[in-house]
């Protein structure tokens, strides 16, 4: 039957005369068929990683923000209004601190290591990141080292600067900071600070006044307003310094008074950071510009931010710009997979370490097929006693496994990095802890390159020499004031 000029028109075949008028639209339902709720689901590779032990499900629902919820409308309804308020305060509370990060369980188990190329492949798709050659990278050690060098980079500048940072404390360090971003506002290059409203609060009125004189760019990420409650317990934790679009810092150090000195006593924090220059830049550019333009409503563009950049640096590396708000975190499937495929050894130095069910299966499964795990935390010089009573309380399942770990104690260490298998290393902002992985903006920078990899092995090494080793005996041998100080702080795993 030949089609007519109408029936092209709506783009449709003509359908004979006798069935025009008796096609019938399928029928409208409110969920999916209930046969079909199981019979396509996907066939998940392996068992499930990470089984929660009772005590992990109770803490779950204890936090549930529902049934508080509920209890104030029962409370609400029998005219209790003191519990009704209660209630309903922790209903809130819950559900405003509850992450919203979904850790991987299943896919996890992998025949590849980390010196294939599929191993690199899987970790650039699963990152969301790219591979960027041409690169420099230099790592930096303790503040004597890194500000004096940040300093020279920002007295450089000629086409912008841009800072991302959690802490910006008052004090002589962040005192230079403002002189030397304010002369260069003065000079005519844009300065954009973006500072965390929780992280940064003790900045001072003082370097608030030398950064506004100067015509510098400042704003606040996620300052807390009843409006903005949905975001309360989501910050960025990022520390990165950008010249130019051309020149970033980044790793562990924010800018306050502590991080000065070379961890030569407990004022002097342990810290790294490292100098990339490169392609490899762009990508801590564009992490600061998303968070800017949600802050500010300014989008950041042009060559003065992102510079054509030539290659001739011997460093392929990938940046890393994790945020909870995908539903995953991009830095947590990185270590997760590094862990997966390593074969001859695994050295992670991290000042919160307090891996999950899913983390301590596979570092424990790393050990037993002859791979050389070793964990350097920060001891008892810790700024966070709510995230040392978690980490110790998880030593059991590792010291048991034969895994050594090591607590650093001539003072605070705070650098978070892990090399794998002598060629695979990364370096960042990024703790090994649900806050980090569920709650934080953050970004790492990470390598295959056997001469840097060799390089901050080393560095693990020398830093074992301020470390004491953590025994068996001696972890089962803890108070019980101890332990049920823990008990007290799991009951906030997830925050921290």
């Amino acid at each position: 039957m030949p089609i007519s000029p109408e029936d092209l028109a709506l783009g449709e075949p003509a359908l004979p005369a006798s069935r025009r008028g008796t096609v019938r639209q399928p029928r409208r339902t409110t969920g999916i068929p209930r046969d079909w709720r199981e019979r396509l689901a996907p066939k998940l590779r392996g068992e499930p990683r990470g089984r929660l032990s009772p005590w992990k499900q109770f803490r779950r629902v204890l936090w549930w923000w529902w049934p508080y919820a509920v209890m104030s409308v029962v409370a609400a309804m029998q005219d209790e209004h003191g519990w009704a308020f209660t209630a309903a305060a922790i209903a809130i509370i819950t559900y405003l601190i509850a992450p919203v990060e979904f850790p991987p369980r299943y896919g996890l188990e992998h025949d590849f290591d980390v010196e294939s190329d599929e191993f690199l492949a899987t970790v650039a798709g699963a990152s969301g990141a790219s591979f960027l050659p041409g690169n420099r990278l230099e790592v930096l050690n303790n503040g004597d080292t890194f500000y004096p060098r940040m300093l020279d980079e920002i007295a450089r500048a000629r086409a912008s600067v841009t800072i991302e940072a959690y802490i910006y404390w008052a004090g002589a360090i962040g005192q230079r900071f403002a002189e030397a971003l304010a002369g260069k506002a003065r000079q005519g290059v844009p300065v954009k600070i973006l500072l965390d409203a929780v992280g940064s609060a003790t900045i001072g009125e003082e370097i608030l006044q030398v950064l506004e004189q100067g015509g510098c760019q400042l704003a606040w990420y996620n300052p807390i307003h009843w409006y903005s409650l949905g975001r309360l317990n989501h910050r960025t934790h990022r520390k990165s310094l950008i010249v130019d679009g051309r020149v970033a810092f980044t790793g562990g150090a924010g800018i306050a008074d502590h991080w000065q000195g070379n961890a030569d006593s407990p004022r002097h924090w342990r810290d790294m950071q490292v100098r990339l220059e490169g392609p490899a830049v762009a990508p801590l550019q564009t992490g600061f510009a998303h968070n800017w333009l949600q802050t500010t409503g300014e989008l950041v563009s042009g060559e003065p931010f992102y510079p054509v950049h030539g290659s001739d640096g011997p460093v392929s590396a990938l940046t890393i710009t994790s945020s909870p708000e995908i539903g995953a975190s991009s830095v947590r499937t990185m270590y997760y997979l590094s862990v997966a495929c390593a074969r001859r050894s695994i050295l992670i130095a991290n000042p919160y370490f307090i891996p999950d069910e899913v983390a301590i299966e596979m570092l424990v499964e790393a050990k037993r097929r002859g791979v050389d795990v070793r964990i350097m935390v920060s001891g008892v010089h810790n700024d966070s006693r709510l995230a040392r009573w978690n980490s110790v309380r998880l030593y059991g399942a590792l010291l048991q496994a034969d895994i050594p770990i090591f607590e650093y104690n001539r003072t605070m260490l705070h650098h978070k990095m892990m090399v794998v298998d002598g060629v695979w290393a990364t370096i960042g902002t990024a703790n090994f802890d649900n806050r980090s992985f569920a709650h934080n903006e953050e970004s790492n920078v990470c390598v295959f390159h056997r001469e840097l990899a060799a390089e901050l092995a080393a560095t693990f090494e020398r830093d074992l020499e301020a470390c004491d080793p953590i025994r068996l005996e001696t972890w089962r041998r803890r108070s019980v004031l101890i332990k049920a100080g823990e008990v007290w702080a799991s009951l906030l795993e997830a925050q921290v």
